[in-house]
């Protein structure tokens, strides 16, 4: 049984034991700094493959809401739409781009993108939403216009909403990109997919791993980037008794 990736050379006894062709460990040291800029390049390929599907998907979540929430009678289609792609398994729907994408990086993103729109398209509307009327009104009474309305008053109170949302997007995208390497473009995903078809446990552990850890930055980045803009949601909840 070989366990090490085509084309690299057989470790010898002499070599690192943890994941040499005699032992097999789930935890290995020796792997990760021999293998240190493999790890490196596959995580920062599956950090861009997930902010840029992440960016896309905001940029057209962003429009659909509101076209959603300005045509009541398109709401439930493009709900429904939004909702039905993420019914669609990745397995079918990343080979649907081929033919126009290739195997390419943007076959990845298109198709991250479209699921996370599940998550953004919902959350801009249950966020304008919860903006309370009489917010708008008092806007409205003080000059403000429609674009205006939205930018200066919607989009902010909105904003705990859409970054919860933000939230759940990201960590799902994260683990979605592995599945990027049915097109060759899965950044911990290649080694996760070569770790089992080797049975290379260090490889698939540490791949793991450093998607969970990826996930959870992530998460914590955002959440640290909601208070900053929102600050005066740390002021109300600091002045409740």
């Amino acid at each position: 049984m070989t366990l090490l990736s085509p084309g690299a050379p057989v470790q010898q006894a002499s070599g690192p034991t943890c994941y040499s062709q005699l032992r097999n460990d789930w935890f290995c040291w020796d792997y990760v700094t021999d293998r240190r800029e493999e790890l490196i390049d596959a995580t920062t390929q599956h950090v861009t493959l997930t902010l840029a599907a992440l960016l896309l998907a905001v940029a057209v979540a962003l429009p659909l809401g509101l076209i959603a929430r300005r045509y009541p009678r398109l709401e439930s289609a493009v709900l429904g739409v939004s909702t039905g792609i993420y019914t669609i398994p990745s397995l079918a729907l990343f080979p649907l781009f081929l033919p126009f994408t290739g195997l390419s990086a943007a076959t990845v993103i298109l198709g991250l993108a479209l699921y996370a729109l599940t998550i953004l398209v919902r959350a801009v509307l249950d966020g304008l939403r919860a903006v309370p009327e009489d917010v708008r009104e008092a806007a409205r009474g003080l000059g403000h216009g429609p674009t205006r309305l939205l930018l200066g008053v919607e989009l902010p109170l909105a904003l705990p909403v859409l970054m919860a949302g933000l939230r759940v997007a990201a960590v799902s995208t994260v683990a979605l990109t592995t599945v990027g390497t049915l097109v060759s473009y899965g950044g911990l995903g290649n080694l996760i997919s070569h770790g089992v078809a080797r049975d290379f446990r260090a490889e698939l552990l540490t791949a793991s791993v450093l998607c969970v850890l990826l996930a959870l930055l992530l998460d914590a980045l955002i959440v640290g980037a909601q208070r900053l803009l929102t600050p005066w949601s740390r002021e109300t909840r600091g002045a409740r008794p």
